[in-house]
């Protein structure tokens, strides 16, 4: 354990970034899915709104640095590239 006042308060500090950060993460698959499951139903309407949804969430992820800024990128890339293919099937 640690010793220092310093290094408990960085344990407690890490715990609780911890914490939220998981629960940003939980919130940005949430997401994804959601935006998965409209595109596998081939409703495009639903997908439109779900994707903006999961950017604006991966979005805010990036700037607070939970996600790498890259990730967010190609992520919003692929989600961008499957809603598109399926509004031109349509």
């Amino acid at each position: 354990m640690a010793t220092s006042r310093s290094s408990r308060k960085r344990i407690r500090q890490n715990l609780r970034r911890n914490l939220y950060n998981r629960t940003v993460k939980s919130a940005v698959k949430t997401a994804i899915k959601r935006f998965s499951a409209a595109l596998a139903a081939k409703d495009v309407e639903k997908a439109k709104k779900e994707f903006v949804a999961a950017v604006t969430r991966l979005d805010r992820a990036g700037a607070r640095k939970i996600f790498h800024s890259n990730t967010v990128s190609r992520t919003k890339s692929r989600m961008a590239a499957r809603l598109n293919a399926l509004a031109s099937a349509k």
